[in-house]
């Protein structure tokens, strides 16, 4: 059954609280309402992370070459063993051949030497910062036990992620048959590794990093142009071009927002700065977001059969955030189908119909709506009643 409130939502938005991140691999379509700037990267996408809604893109579903963006997994599977006590971050971890060996080649790394002894901290800085392969070699090997497990588990977290495409043949990026990815992809890795390590952050942001000496610098130039730029990674090969993925956090008038930029190849790294820049500027001025349904507030009530209770409270379990290009949050609309009739018993959480929100008929938002209070089974009687009921009906 369709229920169509064709009243405005105005009076219903919230601002967005900063702590929000929403993950939708299945997004609306927002871009299709507002033009996006022109982008010089092979393929690019923008990504609302507090709203879980794609701004822009362009082709980005294509097949890529992810390249140093590759270090988003190795990083997620560290944080997890961190976070599992399998690692500690004074831990020190001997420098294997392999390690070593990696960073030998005329790629990124960080300089460290076979045989001696590195801090798990310092190797994860070796490989967010410095980009470093060879940090990035062995702290797969101090996770997974060797580089060949440690991929496999690389392949089964992006199955879990829900990710169809990336394939991964080694953690640290470089080329490899069928080590691939895409940039909505990769907009999914980077928006898990935000929302579920945000301690770790500090990492992405760190400017620069000496290891033995030698000092590199981050190779985010946003970090030095943009204060609200936190992250993310950047990549590069002779196949990939020039790749950043770049996050963002900016206090807007309805509250904070962040956004993830994926630039995939561009042509120096002047260029892929520039791009992502002009992503980031143009979601947050292009576009608006506020929360339209708190969690667990009532939106409607439905008639429910056989039940202790006549009707139902329907709403999310999760706050419901919107972003809508300015100056159209006034025009967004409500539209819920619910599948009738409703028996009992109702369990909180139970899927019992969607909600839709739209703007001038483009759909912004579609989620299920649920039951937010249990509504257990009626005595003999009222069940009989409403059998009866039913079936007359």
């Amino acid at each position: 059954m369709l229920f169509s409130t064709p009243s405005l939502l105005a009076g219903l938005c919230r601002p967005l609280f900063a702590a929000a991140l929403v993950l939708v691999l299945a997004v609306a379509p927002a871009q299709a309402q507002v033009a996006a700037p022109d982008v010089a990267a092979r393929a690019y996408m923008l990504y609302d992370a507090s709203a879980g809604q794609v701004l822009a893109e362009r082709d980005a579903d294509a097949t890529v070459e992810p390249a140093s963006l590759t270090k988003l997994m190795t990083a997620y599977l560290v944080f997890q063993a961190l976070r599992e006590g399998k690692l500690s971050l004074d831990q020190p971890l001997t420098v294997s051949e392999r390690a070593w060996r990696t960073g030998m080649t005329d790629a990124s790394r960080m300089y460290i030497q076979i045989g001696t002894q590195v801090r798990v901290e310092d190797l994860i800085l070796g490989m967010i910062v410095q980009s470093g392969n060879d940090a990035t070699v062995q702290l797969a090997e101090a996770v997974g036990g060797s580089v060949e497990n440690f991929v496999a588990m690389m392949n089964r977290q992006a199955q879990a992620f829900g990710l169809k495409v990336t394939q991964f043949r080694n953690p640290e990026g470089l080329p490899a048959p069928g080590h691939v990815s895409t940039a909505r992809e990769l907009s999914v890795l980077a928006t898990r590794l935000l929302l579920d390590f945000p301690n770790e952050a500090k990492y992405y942001t760190t400017k620069e990093f000496t290891y033995n000496k030698i000092k590199q610098s981050n190779r985010n130039l946003l970090l030095w142009r943009d204060p609200t730029v936190d992250g993310l990674k950047t990549g590069y090969t002779d196949a990939a071009g020039y790749c950043l993925i770049a996050t963002a956090k900016r206090d807007m008038p309805a509250g904070p927002r962040r956004l993830v930029a994926v630039v995939l190849g561009s042509a120096s790294r002047e260029s892929r700065a520039n791009e992502a820049q002009k992503l980031l500027n143009w979601g947050y001025s292009a576009w608006d977001a506020v929360k339209v349904y708190d969690a667990r507030a009532t939106i409607t009530t439905a008639t429910v059969w056989k039940g202790a209770a006549k009707e139902a409270k329907l709403g999310l379990l999760q706050p419901l955030v919107v972003t809508a290009p300015r100056g159209e949050l006034g025009k967004l609309q409500t539209e819920i189908t619910r599948t009738d009739p409703l028996l009992a018993p109702l369990t909180v959480g139970q899927n019992v119909g969607t909600l839709k929100i739209t703007s001038n008929g483009k759909v912004l938002a579609q989620t299920p709506i649920t039951v937010t209070e249990d509504v257990p089974l009626a005595g003999l009687l009222g069940r009989s009643w409403d059998s009866l009921r039913l079936w007359i009906r």
